[in-house]
């Protein structure tokens, strides 16, 4: 962070006035004397300012010039207080104390296991720690237990283990989840946390204790108020990411099964809600799946909103304070692959929904899928990206490789994004959408649909191997819809790319605000949409079926790269450049087709962590992906060095600086029991 010009050479006083008259955001001038001196050190701390006006009074301030500071001058402390960074979604940290001279000197400062958090031992990890006033917070274990760790050692400081019975055996995703939220009023200090069993907790962040003050006891029940389904009788709702705390509210989504193969279509509706900071009252509702007379209720053919189900926000959310919204990355409705149910648009499912984050009111909704029928959810958090020459957009990355620009204030497209038409359906009972949204810039930066020109050619043999491995399927142009297995033409399904996992997903992407560039992971990995009748396994007409990717003797059945990181700038809504995400695997490599073939960097089809500094750019490899943790030129993607983990990073990376020293800290998991683990340069 470095400060403004219209700042360096002006009284701290000046300073000190501007921020009591626009912060907090919310109650401007609400903090006291002491915590305004307090903050304006702070601001100038992160800013490298020279000099210190510790034990100042408002007085001295007059006296005390602002300069900026030398480059190699960081602060002594600073936090990571939410999973992506801030409630931006960014992912950027202005610290440079790692910077291109000294980067390949990064070494293991401490290592923390989570063999010991059970029931049993657990092999991946996906948490995104957070790091406040020095101490790191964190998930793990499958039944989420909360521990809190010292920031510059990794001695554990305190564990919370929920006890949730048969809530927790019935539970969805039973799984260690993606971390913690963080809130403060400046005096109370709370950790909030959602259970597998999908209860929201609130724990003293000091002590681990819970917050008797809030709700019952300091645990919330999530499942009460939810709009439960007459047909099920299981609980079919969790949540794996934090809760988004904005101000002193609290806003919590919902998750549910994989509804590939649903048992019903109608299941519980993943509605969003927000309760206090400090007392757990529930203060507003928003349903992504409309009641009759709402918004979006007719875009739901034959009042089908009545009989669907899922629709919620399994991902963070983001929010812009001084605009006072927080933004919704909902998901499909239930059938992920079958969608004859629910005809109609579906709204708000498969959308990014803004909305006061105080009342719950509805501000604007853009709709990225309609109908969707190839669980094309919208899977990270959206970004809010201040742009060089003071543009503010929101970015959603999607799993279909599409980024949508849109004015976070509007929601108009920065972009024009046009409804372009696509396949239709010949499944019985189905009903598909006449056209999609096609972003006319940013370009795709993945490969959307397969075609002859996409399988792979390494030889002509393969080529021919290839092109027979796709035979028994449909080759799907971008939005080719499911179709069944053994259908009247003799295919058992269809091809789509990008498959169901993206394209992008939860782990999002990193915006540098300094230069306007947003750098992205996904992964090229096609899908097979196949269907088969519900029969005695569903209530549904038709299924997800069992069907296999087609693959050549082992080989990707489409070309490289099948992992990338893209460097796009929002700047001109073009991308600077393309890399593979990882290394050739040996098994590709050493392939009997390719013996003597010279192939290119190939990547692998996971999607990388990525982590953007104010001199680097780095990224792991992700669940699946070797030990290694790259530092990459921001403007060319070159690797400049390369880290040995211990496994392979699986949780988001992030950074942070305690008592003068910068860490990089992030999960891993692969090899054994999964671990968090901190890079830091030699003492």
């Amino acid at each position: 962070m470095r400060i403004r010009n219209s700042w360096i050479g002006r009284p701290a006083n000046e300073l000190h006035q501007e921020i009591m008259s626009t912060m907090p955001a919310e109650t401007p001038g609400s903090l006291s004397p002491a915590q305004y001196l307090d903050l304006t050190a702070y601001v100038l701390g992160l800013a490298s300012a020279t000099g210190s006006i510790e034990n100042m009074t408002i007085t001295d301030l007059a006296g005390f010039t602002i300069r900026q500071g030398g480059e190699d001058v960081g602060p002594d402390y600073m936090p990571w207080a939410n999973i992506n960074g801030d409630l931006n979604a960014n992912r950027y940290s202005p610290l440079e104390q790692i910077n291109v001279s000294n980067v390949q000197d990064l070494q293991i400062a401490w290592r923390w296991k989570a063999e010991n958090f059970g029931p049993r031992p657990e092999g991946l990890n996906v948490t995104s720690p957070i790091m406040v006033d020095g101490v790191l917070y964190a998930t793990a274990g499958t039944t989420r237990n909360v521990v809190a760790i010292d920031a510059e050692s990794g001695q554990t400081l305190w564990m919370w283990r929920p006890m949730e019975g048969e809530r927790f055996e019935s539970s969805p995703r039973k799984n260690s989840g993606k971390g913690v939220a963080y809130w403060t009023d400046g005096q109370n200090n709370v950790i909030f946390v959602v259970t597998p069993g999908y209860f929201m907790a609130a724990l003293d962040a000091k002590t681990g204790d819970l917050v008797e003050s809030f709700a019952d006891g300091g645990i919330l029940d999530l499942t009460e108020g939810l709009r439960m389904s007459p047909v099920r009788d299981d609980l079919d709702v969790t949540l794996t990411f934090p809760p988004t705390v904005v101000g002193d509210v609290v806003v919590v989504g919902a998750a549910h099964q994989v509804s590939m193969r649903p048992p019903h279509a109608d299941n519980i509706k993943g509605d969003v809600r927000a309760y206090d900071a400090r007392s757990g009252e529930l203060l507003w509702t928003h349903r992504n799946i409309p009641v009759a007379g709402e918004m979006g209720y007719d875009t739901w053919l034959n009042d089908s909103a009545q009989t669907s189900g899922n629709g919620g926000v399994w991902s963070a959310m983001s929010a812009d304070p001084e605009l006072g919204l927080i933004y919704l990355p909902t998901e499909s409705a239930t059938g992920d692959r079958y969608g004859g149910d629910r005809p109609g648009n579906n709204l708000f499912t498969n959308s990014v929904v803004a909305l006061d984050y105080r009342t719950g009111e509805y501000r604007w909704h853009y709709q990225f899928v309609h109908h969707d029928i190839w669980d094309y959810d919208t899977p990270s958090t959206p970004i809010l990206a201040d742009l060089p020459d003071g543009r503010k957009v929101l970015v959603q990355l999607t799993k279909q490789a599409f980024a949508y620009v849109l004015d976070r204030a509007t929601g108009e497209p920065i972009w024009e994004i046009e409804e372009r038409p696509v396949p239709q359906t010949d499944v019985p009972g189905e009903w598909t959408a006449a056209t999609q949204p096609h972003p006319t810039k940013p370009p795709a930066y993945d490969r959307q649909g397969i075609s002859d020109a996409d399988l792979l050619n390494f030889t002509p043999e393969i080529l021919a191997k290839a092109r027979e491995a796709v035979k028994p399927y449909r080759m799907g142009e971008f939005f080719a819809p499911p179709s069944v297995a053994n259908a009247a033409d003799g295919t058992l399904g269809t091809l789509s790319l990008p498959g169901t996992l993206g394209g992008s997903n939860w782990e999002g992407g990193a915006y540098d605000p300094d230069t306007g560039v947003l750098y992205i992971p996904s992964r090229t990995d096609v899908a097979v949409l196949s269907l088969v009748p519900g029969a005695e396994f569903s209530t549904v007409d038709w299924i997800q079926g069992p069907a296999r990717t087609p693959t050549v003797n082992g080989l990707p059945i489409v070309r490289p790269p099948w992992g990338r990181i893209t460097a796009m700038n929002l700047n001109t809504g073009e991308i600077d450049w393309t890399i593979a995400n990882a290394d050739t695997p040996a098994r590709i490599a050493d392939h009997p087709l390719l013996q003597g073939v010279e192939i290119p960097r190939t990547g692998i089809p996971t999607r990388a962590g990525l982590l953007v500094t104010k001199s680097l750019l780095f990224a792991g490899e992700g669940q699946g992906g070797n030990p290694v943790f790259r530092a990459h030129d921001k403007k060319t993607g070159e690797i400049l060095a390369e880290i040995d983990l211990p496994a392979s990073q699986t949780g988001l990376p992030m950074t942070y600086t305690q008592n003068g020293k910068q860490y990089i800290v992030m999960a891993v998991s692969g090899s054994g029991s999964a671990e968090i683990i901190a890079l830091a340069l030699p003492n």
